[in-house]
């Protein structure tokens, strides 16, 4: 266990880290941001986390779709996010020329974004729910941590246009929606589909098809936030 104590970490980035049972006593914490996966998180002595959540739900009400078990709820919730990438895409369309490719503070660029976005379809989507074994689409963005991303069909040193990344991703949009509008309730609730052998993500095979589903879903709502906020910074 790491601990520091009568340190100066003013600045400091924690990135892809687990602070899971991390605990800060007497510390000075202002203009401080916190952004990942925050549960059971006591700010002196307050459980806040359900706060966030319930204003987080109540500025971003499709929050409360993506956790339906409903196919038409979900339908809902992939026409909603669909429409709201439609928006950013036309006003990044209206930015200077090259902002798609900018990165802001080490985070991914529009077009990185929207590549990783591709690879979580392939991946969780389309191995998961669909049993694929077809390789992902090579343009594809996966985090670093992904192993064996070659052999998977990921091209590393890929460099597509926005414009060739936003057709991969209208497919990928269209098939889930065709795929929503004849699965079944009692369907998403079978055990995910995932082939037998290596592959991305290795921990699916524990998981339902919703719950599958639901990760892609979620992914697109995040990754959309942090586009957006990205984009305000480019602006400004």
């Amino acid at each position: 266990m790491a601990s520091f104590k009568d340190q100066d970490l003013t600045d400091a980035e924690f990135r892809e880290c687990d602070l899971t049972r991390a605990r800060l006593i007497g510390v000075i914490m202002q203009d401080a941001v916190i952004d990942g996966l925050v549960t059971n998180l006591v700010v002196n002595g307050v459980e806040v986390t359900s706060y966030v959540e319930a204003e987080l739900d109540r500025r971003y009400p499709v929050r409360l779709l993506l956790r339906s078990a409903d196919p038409a709820d979900l339908m809902q919730a992939v026409r909603q996010l669909r429409a709201g990438w439609a928006e950013t895409v036309e006003r990044l369309r209206a930015m200077p020329r090259g902002s798609e490719q900018q990165r802001v503070g080490g985070e991914w660029s529009a077009v990185e974004t929207q590549r990783h976005l591709v690879f979580v379809h392939d991946s969780w989507f389309r191995r998961c729910c669909l049993g694929s074994t077809e390789p992902f689409t090579a343009i594809g963005l996966a985090c670093e941590f992904v192993p064996d991303q070659e052999e998977q069909g990921l091209d590393r040193a890929s460099a597509p246009s926005l414009d060739e990344v936003l057709a991969a991703r209208d497919v990928q949009g269209a098939e889930l929606e065709r795929w929503l509008s004849t699965v079944t309730a009692d369907q998403l609730t079978a055990s995910a589909p995932v082939p037998a052998g290596p592959g991305w993500p290795p921990h699916a095979r524990e998981k339902s098809v919703l719950e599958c589903v639901q990760v892609v879903l979620n992914e697109e709502w995040a990754h959309h936030g942090f586009c957006v906020r990205d984009l305000d910074l480019l602006g400004s």
